[in-house]
């Protein structure tokens, strides 16, 4: 996705430490190790796939490892937690600090996968855009406590109806608040340019402030073809509402951008055609078939755009 710069340094730097020889060639990154070895490594910053990728390579590896500022993101324990099943020796999880024992082979194990929060989170919006109700099943509620705190502010009434199920109603008014985002459990990221488009509807002005990613706001350019009032400055974004959308052609820049013009499809007037989609099926999974149940006209075209109608 062409998001800004997304480096690895982070990722090499401390396969490097636990003894992997990495080097740069033509482009390629080429890596090999005859046996890793512990090592105390802290992480310079938050990097999600950098503690994942650590992890799993510290836990063949001889002796004792000590990841310190880890990410914390629930991928990162529910990883950990699988290989604790395979028989890997995990302490900390949840935590900044991770200390691993390296053991000599992992087993085969059961383990459910965690229901994916940005997901969900997508739906949350959209019942909340468009002043739905919508019960949303098998989520997990307590990662998604940010999100249903932002909602509320907007205006939603979110209701736990159980263990793992939640309920969204959209408010007729929908509030302007100003969003950062931040690692995990702060805002995330990927939640950006879907509340972007529920800020061009609400009543006043937003401010959304882009920390994680330094080019991620290609989204506000197709959102302003739609008719939304945005201006970008730097890493943030002013967003003005409630504006009126209106139908257009747009372009699909990322995953997450994707998202947020389908959205934007959902109160636009007419009809939008939404190109280069082929980012969208990488986080949502027959996301047409599951807005078609909830009655919003919307069809993948031959050519793999969406066409979505106004309900």
């Amino acid at each position: 996705c062409a998001i800004g710069t997304r480096p690895v340094d982070l990722h090499i730097n401390g396969l490097q430490k636990l003894g992997a020889n990495i080097k740069i060639e033509h482009g390629y990154i080429v890596a090999e190790a005859r046996k890793l070895k512990g090592a105390e490594i802290e992480f310079e910053k938050k990097t999600v796939t950098g503690t994942e990728n650590l992890v799993m390579a510290a836990v063949l590896a001889k002796g004792e490892t000590i990841l310190r500022n880890c990410a914390l993101e629930p991928e990162v324990s529910s990883l950990c937690e699988l290989l604790v099943k395979m028989g890997a020796r995990i302490d900390g999880i949840g935590e900044e600090t991770l200390r691993i024992k390296g053991v000599e082979e992992l087993v085969g194990a059961h383990h459910r996968i965690i229901p994916d929060r940005i997901e969900a989170g997508t739906f949350m919006v959209a019942s909340a855009l468009t002043r739905g109700d919508l019960v949303l099943k098998e989520v997990e509620p307590a990662h998604l406590e940010v999100l249903v705190d932002k909602l509320t502010i907007s205006g939603a009434r979110i209701e736990k109806l159980s263990k793992n199920s939640l309920r969204i109603k959209g408010s007729e008014e929908i509030k302007p608040q100003d969003i950062i985002t931040a690692p995990y459990p702060g805002f995330p990221t990927d939640m950006q340019a879907q509340f972007m488009v529920l800020m061009t509807q609400a009543n006043g002005t937003s401010i959304i402030t882009e920390t994680i990613f330094d080019r991620r706001f290609a989204h506000a350019n197709e959102l302003i073809r739609l008719g939304a009032s945005i201006e970008i400055q730097g890493d943030k974004a002013t967003v003005k509402g409630p504006t009126p959308l209106s139908g257009a052609e747009v372009m699909a820049t990322d995953l997450r951008a994707s998202a947020s013009l389908v959205l934007a499809g959902l109160v636009a007037t007419g009809q939008t055609t939404i190109n280069d989609i082929e980012h969208l099926d990488r986080g949502y999974e027959r996301i047409e078939e599951k807005l078609q149940k909830l009655g919003i006209r919307i069809e993948r075209l031959k050519n793999n755009n969406y066409t979505g109608v106004k309900p």
